[in-house]
């Protein structure tokens, strides 16, 4: 089990058809945590590849152009000490799937920037503003903190 303060040794991050947000958090954590944290993504469905997360995802030096959507049925893996959804239906099929386990299950909401309209410009800011959000929270949920001696 994990906590405020405490980081995970495995993170799965799931969303709908993990082409975009699950993706997009999965490569946020391995640049940040290399070698730290054991990091997979799925999906409840499995979508196809987008070029825009490629695309700002490059913007910030991280390389997605290898990864190839896979659902929560494909996952060679699990053992996973922490479950982060971004979906509400990938929240309720990591419930499902986790339930006899001891495993926490973390639902960031998030919204899905394919949903986006208007100029490439704009497409592009809203994968821009879900990759820094995600960032950020990355960043803060997964920092590890030392237990006070004493």
């Amino acid at each position: 089990m994990t906590g405020p303060g405490v980081r995970p040794t495995a993170v799965l991050f799931a969303c709908s058809m993990n082409a975009v947000r699950s993706p997009m958090a999965a490569a946020i954590t391995r640049n940040l945590f290399p070698n730290q944290i054991y990091v997979r993504s799925a999906g409840v469905r499995k979508g196809e590849r987008d070029p825009f997360v490629d695309a700002v995802m490059a913007e910030i030096g991280m390389d997605t152009s290898k990864h190839q959507p896979k659902t929560f049925d494909e996952l060679d893996e699990s053992g996973f000490d922490l479950v982060i959804t971004l979906a509400p239906e990938a929240h309720h099929k990591a419930l499902e799937l986790t339930r006899t386990e001891a495993v926490d299950v973390e639902y960031w909401p998030t919204m899905d920037p394919t949903l986006a309209t208007g100029s490439r410009e704009q497409i592009m800011d809203a994968y821009r503003g879900i990759r820094d959000q995600l960032l950020m929270r990355i960043k803060k949920r997964l920092a590890w903190t030392p237990a006070p001696s004493g």
